[in-house]
């Protein structure tokens, strides 16, 4: 049975409003029913997964080419049917993604608190591509790519679509990206949908243009369409629907906590690390066929799916709507949720007033009623007729229906009624990596990191205000190792055990004066530590490390893991951007004006899928060579003369 034999039909925008307010208060009802019933939950143990988000290419080796696979949904609906027959013994989970050239994997089961755990990691991303790989033909590969570089160029999906103008995608409207990219399930074509009309035009996405030699000045392209004429800006790369932003891949983490506070404190303590894995990780150089001076996706995404009105935006005066609104609905977090943290909560929080009030009616604590009250600021916006009326003691679907289209760079996540799941948090900035060697690093870091703060009981937090300001400083070019970011200078608390102590004591920075809680610092000094300024992550998880018992094999990874994650944030390897952009820039075929070819794409992505598979090594990414070519011609390639 399909998807509508359940749901029914989706609703319009116009029809999805009447019932905005019905969707609030009874996803609050369902909220409160979870937490009253599992607020004293305790006990549950650690669990903890990743997802990888992988697009599929063609590669036409004659025509130096490469295309988006538009049978991602179709792959992905045979990969489910193992877990359809035996949900209890698969080694991965598939879900369909938002575009048809993307599948979504995760492990078939959650890893746990066992050390030996973190030597499981990469190989069951490798069993993924694996696969994947089964279903795919001789000239098509998977690739964990976060932004395919000529997405919305013409001729990037396979089948080909002609777009003639707006009317030629009566879903999205978009000049560049087809509507036939949609998924088919209706929750994607009627988000993407409802999002535009809910604003009253199209989304804008502006991307700031990186201007080389020969770029023009001012860059500018003209459309035939009044719309995209009067969004664009000048020297900017101009993108307009959806599917620019959710038809972008990344690497997330789900973390189960043991209670509600455990659940709570993670979400704080791991806000402020966002925006520095978000630069660390950086792999987004490229949209729309051009170099962009910006090397993460993340302000692509929030403006694709910024269903703000101009009145929200502020652009003018309140009349039809409640709330003039900082972010769009994708973005970082805006407040801190355990007790003490309040006074970090430094920026105007938009709520719902009366949503609020009934929160804390029912007992709910400031800091989680504002959260959720802030929230519930945003409209549903997709809704199906056989969906509204629930069973609000048994379901949870009004609530998750505005919880899970609020994106944030942290999601604070209650249990599903009636499961065995715990209260979890999920971190959701990660750009994904080339390699699942390069994937399994940064997961295996970030739990650990966990069991850091946890442990020692750390403090990471800092005013909202600046995780605001480090977000926007992550995406400047090479912001890894040109720009600096807010932090805490000591991260230790009262209830810190002397071990730590000890250890941030020998980092503490003398002559500061006691009110300089706050520095700017490097990534190099955050992640690595430097002496008299800040303790560094990897040296509290060599601390912890030293503590627990761990088998040989995972030592060895774990290592290994970490060397990467040192030396990126070093500098010594580059990020997937800077490395991008390099490869970009030294090719014979770029003529310097930021536009990126078919036949640079092609060999980019070639190459890249050579160093997923290990065909090739690349020693500014992530290992020195070994003795052999670190670079292998497509098939039928001549090399390129570099006096051509």
């Amino acid at each position: 049975m399909g998807l509508l034999d359940f749901d029914g039909e989706p609703l319009s925008w116009e029809e999805t409003k009447k019932y905005t307010d019905h969707v609030r208060d009874h996803g609050i009802t369902q909220f409160l029913n979870i937490y009253e019933n599992l607020k004293h939950r305790q006990g549950d143990i650690l669990k903890w997964g990743d997802e990888v988000e992988y697009t599929l290419l063609h590669f036409d080796h004659e025509r130096k080419k490469v295309q988006l696979v538009l049978r991602g949904e179709k792959i992905c609906e045979k990969l489910m049917k193992k877990e359809e027959q035996d949900p209890d013994n698969v080694d991965s989970l598939w879900r369909k993604e938002y575009a048809r050239y993307m599948v979504e994997g995760t492990p078939g089961k959650p890893y746990g608190g066992l050390m030996a755990h973190f030597n499981m990691v990469e190989a069951n991303m490798a069993l993924r591509r694996k696969e994947v790989e089964e279903h795919l033909t001789a000239n098509e590969r998977i690739a964990s790519l976060t932004v395919f570089p000529r997405l919305g160029c013409k001729s990037c999906t396979i089948p080909e679509y002609t777009i003639t103008g707006p009317e030629s995608n009566p879903v999205s409207r978009s000049l560049f990206f087809p509507d036939e990219a949609i998924t088919s399930h209706p929750r994607f074509s009627l988000l993407t949908k409802n999002i535009r009309e809910r604003r009253g035009k199209k989304v804008a996405i502006n991307v700031p243009v990186f201007k080389d030699v020969n770029t023009p000045s001012p860059f500018r392209e003209v459309y035939a369409d009044p719309e995209a004429n009067a969004a664009a800006k000048p020297d900017h790369i101009y993108m307009d629907c959806m599917g620019f932003g959710m038809g972008n891949s990344c690497l997330q983490l789900t973390f189960q906590a043991c209670n509600i506070d455990e659940a709570r404190c993670l979400y704080d303590e791991l806000a402020p690390v966002c925006p520095i894995m978000l630069a660390l990780s950086a792999a987004s150089p490229i949209f729309r066929g051009y170099l962009a001076d910006i090397d993460v996706r993340w302000n692509v995404i929030a403006a694709s799916v910024d269903d703000r009105t101009d009145e929200e935006m502020g652009k003018v005066p309140l009349k039809n709507n409640k709330h003039v609104i900082r972010k769009s609905r994708y973005d970082s977090i805006d407040s801190y949720l355990s007790a003490g943290h309040d006074l970090c909560n430094d920026v105007n929080l938009e709520v719902h007033e009366r949503i609020k009030k009934r929160l804390q009616d029912a007992g709910i604590d400031e800091l989680l009623s504002q959260h959720i009250a802030h929230l519930f600021i945003r409209d549903p916006m997709t809704l199906f007729s056989k969906k509204i009326d629930l069973d609000d003691t048994t379901q949870s679907d009004h609530f998750e229906n505005i919880q899970s289209t609020n994106w944030q760079s942290m999601r604070f996540k209650p249990p599903p009624p009636k499961s065995s799941i715990g209260w979890r948090v999920e971190f959701r900035v990660c750009e994904a990596q080339l390699s699942d060697y390069e994937n399994a690093a940064f997961v295996v870091f970030i739990v650990l990191l966990t069991r850091v703060i946890l442990t020692y009981k750390l403090m990471f937090t800092m005013p909202i205000s600046k995780v605001d300001e480090n977000m926007q400083e992550a995406h400047k070019n090479d912001a890894l190792r040109k720009s600096t970011f807010w932090f805490r200078r000591n991260v230790q608390t009262t209830d810190s055990p002397q071990c730590c102590s000890s250890l941030c004591d020998s980092a503490s920075a003398d002559g500061d004066t006691p009110n300089e809680c706050f520095k700017k610092m490097s990534i190099d000094t955050i992640i690595n530590g430097k002496a008299d300024e800040f303790v560094g992550f990897i040296p509290l998880i060599r601390l912890y490390l030293s503590s627990v018992d761990v088998d040989v094999h995972t030592r060895c990874s774990i290592a290994e893991y970490l060397k990467l994650i040192s030396k990126r944030a070093s500098g010594e390897y580059l990020t997937t951007a800077q490395w991008m952009r390099e490869f970009v820039q030294a090719h014979p075929d770029y003529k310097k004006d930021s536009a990126v070819s078919d036949t640079v794409t092609y060999d980019l992505l070639w190459r890249c899928c050579q160093i997923a598979s290990g065909e090739v090594e690349e020693e500014r990414l992530f290992q020195k060579p070994k003795n052999k070519s670190t670079y292998s011609m497509p098939p039928g390639t001549k090399r390129h003369n570099p006096q051509c």
